[in-house]
């Protein structure tokens, strides 16, 4: 018996090392998420980003991700905006924990473009122009963008979609000039 009970305390078999966790910009894994390794690495047809507000703000809503022939199908349902125009944004890091979401870094970028609007031929793969509140504060999304992907080195997977306070003028650098963020979400694999 004591055998079994040292057998069981024994340290990992040499050479295997115990799990840690993904380092920032990997793929949260969590009840609603599946798959690990960096957005380059995963492939995946579906995703949503659960967009949650920043410090003093009420902004928040749900989006979904689908890989389609013609692009990145966008669509959701973001509410406590103010009437009006907002940039929305994919953001390098998949991490919102500041309470300013500057923890989110610059708009994602793999190929080193100029900032512009989401039909431009060069643009950051983050820049998906603006979103349009109504009077109720609510805006409806639901777009087709030409570079984003869910796979490759164009991957949202694991980055932060940002919404920001005002319009993005689609041309000021490096972001658009669209003011405070006020709410963040991480683009996550779906079940």
């Amino acid at each position: 018996m004591l055998v079994f009970a040292l057998a069981g305390c024994s340290p990992e078999p040499q050479g295997v090392q115990p799990p840690v966790p993904p380092p920032p910009g990997q793929i949260p894994t969590n009840n609603n998420t599946v798959g690990s390794g960096t957005p380059e690495q995963t492939s995946a047809t579906t995703a949503t980003a659960v967009i949650s507000p920043t410090k003093g703000n009420k902004v928040q809503g749900t989006l979904h991700f689908v890989q389609e022939e013609d692009g990145l199908h966008i669509t959701g349902e973001i509410t406590g905006l103010t009437p009006g125009k907002h940039g929305f944004h994919a953001h390098e890091k998949g991490d919102c924990s500041a309470p300013d979401a500057s923890s989110a870094g610059g708009h994602f970028n793999p190929e080193g473009m100029p900032h512009g609007a989401e039909d431009a031929a060069k643009r950051h793969a983050g820049d998906f122009g603006n979103i349009i509140a109504d009077q109720t504060g609510s805006a409806h999304i639901d777009k087709i963008d030409k570079i984003a992907k869910l796979s490759g080195k164009d991957s949202i997977i694991g980055r932060a979609i940002i919404i920001h306070k005002g319009a993005d003028d689609l041309k000021s650098q490096p972001s658009g000039d669209a003011g405070a963020r006020v709410a963040c979400g991480v683009v996550s694999v779906e079940k």
